[in-house]
């Protein structure tokens, strides 16, 4: 790789975190959780990619860096339900015995 090619690829890098943070800086929190849903497959893709890395290697670092791939790739696709579920458990009503209680603590 020469010195333009890493110059062109710096760029598009560099272009490309600005325009993701400033699309991400617009999305309401009513969308969060189909975002969600949507980043929990681009990482289920980097598990099944580091998958086929590891089939292709023959050498000890390629099964050392598809093993770290897949582990964080898994991380993010649990790490992303789990916070789906938590927005989705805000949305739920709560029972009506609770609400009494709350009410009742605060008066008090």
């Amino acid at each position: 790789m020469n010195g333009l090619d890493l110059l062109t690829a710096i760029t598009v890098f560099v272009l490309s975190v600005l325009v993701g943070v400033e699309v991400i800086s617009k999305v309401p929190a009513t969308l969060h959780t189909p975002l969600m849903s949507g980043s929990n497959a681009v990482h289920g893709i980097v598990v099944i990619g580091a998958m086929l890395i590891a089939a292709e290697s023959h050498t000890w670092l390629g099964y050392v860096l598809s093993f770290v791939a897949m582990v964080f790739g898994a991380m993010n696709v649990v790490g992303g339900y789990v916070v789906t579920d938590r927005m989705l458990e805000m949305f739920k009503a709560r029972p009506a015995a609770e609400k009494t209680d709350r009410n009742e603590k605060a008066e008090v």
